[in-house]
């Protein structure tokens, strides 16, 4: 089976996010169960300087009004596609947006571009599946709908807060017959809305963990698109995403001082020693809490900034690795100030110290108002760093409470809570030191999320269950 999985970002060649690490993984999941998958990216000039020997395979002399062309080459020793159009893709500042943050004004135009032409192979070269991923490459299955194609398509909603939404002024030039500016096809609210549009046209719908994909049915959740989600519950799925262990593995991690598994935990003290060291922390071997994460009010940032003071008087301390908003940034400055040895925060992203702060912390918190599927959490497993985090989504899904029973039974890989609030969170720290106090307990803990298996094993036979399932359809 041949499957065009497109997408705006995929690791190692250019990530933002768990977007990235998702579609980057896939190909490697799916090759185990007889799928070849091809992988189309946006022509970025950090893709094409890490492309070599990329071959012409197609050019457009007008798509979407602009000149690209077709460039094939590899990632991880799976087929890619590059569209190579500079006056879409060729540009400094980020994915999205520019060095100020701002979104491009020709979003709409870049990625309907990639969605043309993901349509456009799909349909020339017979591919079985095209699985398009998030709003940036949704608008795929709607070209293949209105050209009446028997392209069977997938649309994966990573984060249904990201839609792709635009004015109804663009909708002329997206090449569409004037039909689908309508109810059942790409206008959304007056205007254009290229998820929305996948979703209508896909073959099936998938977002990445179970509980999320029954969270978006409703209001608090579904963030306009509820209906829509809900009159096609029957072509909805949720799979929860898996981790790299090539990639994720504290045995044979090399931003690690210290290599360990579930048998030699007591290794990671060292490495505990060097995250003190790099966030100028008191050393302790008292409860030692982590943060990886944008700095967001999703990522429920504002309210562990209301639980810092109660964290450090319950003898914690807190490492930080994130960014995001920027009073959210200044108030997890101004908590470091006035707890020196106690939190250390560090803006930015660095894929390295994440991988430290996962093999050294105690326990990583995870307060998120909704979190689609999560991917810091099943870090956290894999490496011994137990997972504090609310009941929502992929979290919900991943984590097994230490409540008393999970306890008894030796099951438990973590602690959950309910409702994202300044007291709810206080108390999930104050169980998790109380947890922390007691080794041996604490250590079940930690191998039991060890042993669990969140490689790409299970979703991608899933995910290639899903496919066939759609081509024996057709």
């Amino acid at each position: 089976m041949r499957v065009l999985s497109v997408a705006s970002e995929a690791y190692p060649l250019v990530k933002t996010g768990g977007l990235a690490d998702v579609v980057g993984a896939l190909p490697a999941a799916l090759a185990p169960h007889g799928v070849e998958t091809t992988t189309l990216l946006p022509g970025y000039p950090s893709v094409g300087a890490q492309v070599k020997r990329a071959k012409i395979v197609h050019r457009w002399p007008k798509l979407l009004g602009v000149e690209a062309r077709l460039l094939k080459g590899e990632i991880g020793g799976h087929p890619l596609l590059v569209l190579d159009a500079p006056k879409l893709f060729a540009r400094e500042g980020g994915l999205y947006g520019d060095a100020m943050g701002r979104d491009w004004p020709d979003n709409w135009r870049r990625f309907a571009a990639l969605a043309r032409a993901a349509a456009d192979i799909a349909i020339g070269s017979r591919f079985d599946i095209l699985h398009a991923h998030d709003w940036q490459a949704a608008m795929a299955p709607a070209y293949l709908r209105y050209d009446r194609a028997t392209t069977k398509s997938v649309v994966t909603i990573h984060n249904i807060a990201f839609q792709g939404r635009f004015e109804a002024s663009v909708f002329g030039e997206l090449g569409l017959p004037a039909s689908a500016f309508a109810l059942d096809g790409v206008e959304y609210f007056g205007g254009v809305g290229f998820l929305k549009a996948g979703l209508a046209a896909a073959s099936a719908i998938t977002t990445v963990s179970p509980t999320y994909a029954t969270e978006i049915l409703v209001a608090e959740y579904g963030m306009g698109l509820e209906g829509l989600i809900a009159a096609r519950e029957d072509r909805l799925t949720g799979i929860v995403n898996g981790i790299d262990p090539a990639i994720w593995d504290p045995e044979t991690d090399a931003a690690l001082p210290a290599r360990y598994t579930a048998r030699t935990l007591a290794k990671r003290r060292a490495n505990k020693r060097a995250v003190e060291a790099q966030f100028a922390l008191d050393r302790s071997d008292g409860p030692l809490f982590t943060v990886v994460s944008r700095l967001t009010w999703q990522k429920g940032m504002d309210v562990l900034v209301e639980c810092l003071d109660a964290l450090v008087a319950m003898g914690g301390r807190l490492a930080l690795l994130g960014s995001g908003d920027a009073g959210l940034e200044a108030a997890f400055h101004g908590a470091a100030a006035r707890h020196p040895g106690r939190i250390g925060v560090r803006i930015g992203y660095d894929e390295a110290l994440s991988h430290l702060l996962q093999g050294g912390a105690d326990a990583i918190l995870i307060p998120s108002r909704f979190e689609p599927c999560g991917l810091t959490q099943l870090y956290g497993l894999a490496y011994g760093c137990v997972p504090v985090v609310a009941r929502t989504g992929g979290l919900a899904d991943t984590v097994i409470d230490a409540n008393e029973a999970a306890l008894a039974a030796g099951v438990a890989t973590g602690v959950q809570f309910d409702g994202v609030t300044a007291a709810s969170l206080t108390r999930a720290i104050r169980r998790t030191i109380a947890l922390h106090a007691s080794p041996g307990c604490w250590q079940t803990i930690q191998r039991s999320g060890m042993r669990a298996d969140f490689s790409w094993g299970t979703s991608g036979a899933r995910y290639a269950r899903l496919y066939s399932d759609l081509t024996r359809d057709s």
